[in-house]
C-alpha cells in the first residue's frame, strides 16, 4: 500500500486507527482512495463546507461510527467545534432527538479528548418572547411570504405544528450563531438527502439553498462529497431533485 493511500486511510478512519487495514486491506484501499481521493479531488466546496456536509450526511443516515471518525478528522483539520455543535443541534429539528442524542454524546466525548472545554460559548440570539417573531421572520426571509400565511390560513389541526416550525425549528435553531444561512441550508440539505423518504422537504430546502446563494453546482458538489457515505441511490435521488427545482426556478 503506497503512502498516499495510507494517508487517506488515516483521515477516513481517524478515530479508529488502521484496524481495518489488517482485516480488510483491499476494501480499505478502495474506500479510502475513492472517498478521500477521487471524490475530494472533484470537490468544489471549501474544506469547512465539505467536512460539515459529510458530518451532516452521517447524522442523516445514522452512521455514528464513521461520524466519530470524521469528527476526529474535522477537529484535527481545524474545523470550529462551535460549527460542529451547531450541525448536531440543527439536525435535531430534522431528525429528532431520538436520532441525534447519541451523536451529541459522542461529540462531547471526542471534543474532550481533543482538549476542548465544554460547554462552548452560547450561540442563542432569541428568548421566549422573541423566538416566534424572529423565527417567522427567518422563515419568510429564506422561503418567502407564504410562510407567514401558514400561521393564519392553515387548517386548525395544522396550527400547532406550523407555530412550532416558526418558534422551534427556526426561532430556536436557525437564528443561532455558529453557522450562517448558507451553511445552515447546506447542512439541512445533507440531512434530508441522507435520511431518504423526505423528498418533499428536500425540494423545499433545495429551493431554500438557491435562495441563499447555494447554486445547483454547489449542491451537486455537496451530494458528491456525501455519496461515499450514503450510497448511490439517495445521491442520485437528490441530484434529480436539484435538477427538478432548478428547472422550475427558470420558468
Amino acid at each position: 500500500m503506497d503512502q498516499i493511500t495510507e494517508e487517506r486511510i488515516t483521515k477516513l478512519f481517524a478515530g479508529t486507527g488502521p484496524a481495518l487495514c489488517r482485516t480488510d486491506p483491499e476494501f480499505t484501499k478502495i474506500i479510502a482512495d475513492f472517498a478521500w481521493g477521487e471524490a475530494v479531488e472533484a470537490g468544489k466546496l471549501t474544506e469547512k463546507e465539505r467536512r460539515l456536509c459529510i458530518l451532516s450526511a452521517l447524522l442523516g443516515c445514522q452512521g455514528i461510527g464513521m461520524f466519530q471518525n470524521m469528527l476526529h478528522e474535522a477537529l484535527y483539520a481545524g474545523v470550529d467545534p462551535v460549527a460542529v455543535k451547531e450541525v448536531i443541534y440543527q439536525a435535531t429539528a430534522y431528525l429528532g432527538i431520538g436520532r441525534t442524542y447519541d451523536f451529541l454524546q459522542a461529540a462531547n466525548r471526542i471534543m474532550k479528548e481533543h482538549g476542548i472545554s465544554l460547554p462552548l460559548a452560547p450561540q442563542s440570539t432569541t428568548d421566549e418572547k422573541t423566538r416566534f417573531g424572529d423565527g417567522l421572520a427567518k422563515q419568510v426571509d429564506l422561503f418567502g411570504p407564504d410562510m407567514a400565511k401558514r400561521q393564519t390560513e392553515a387548517p386548525p389541526l395544522r396550527r400547532n405544528i406550523n407555530r412550532w416550525l416558526a418558534d422551534n425549528c427556526f426561532g430556536d435553531y436557525y437564528t443561532r450563531g455558529g453557522l450562517n444561512d448558507q451553511e445552515r441550508e447546506l447542512v439541512t440539505f445533507c440531512f434530508l438527502l441522507a435520511q431518504g423518504g423526505c423528498e418533499n422537504q428536500l425540494r423545499g430546502h433545495t429551493a431554500g439553498n438557491f435562495g441563499v446563494g447555494n447554486d445547483p453546482e454547489k449542491l451537486y458538489s455537496a451530494v458528491e462529497q456525501c455519496m461515499p457515505y450514503v450510497g448511490y441511490p439517495r445521491s442520485l435521488n437528490a441530484m434529480n431533485i436539484i435538477d427538478e427545482v432548478a428547472r422550475q426556478a427558470k420558468k
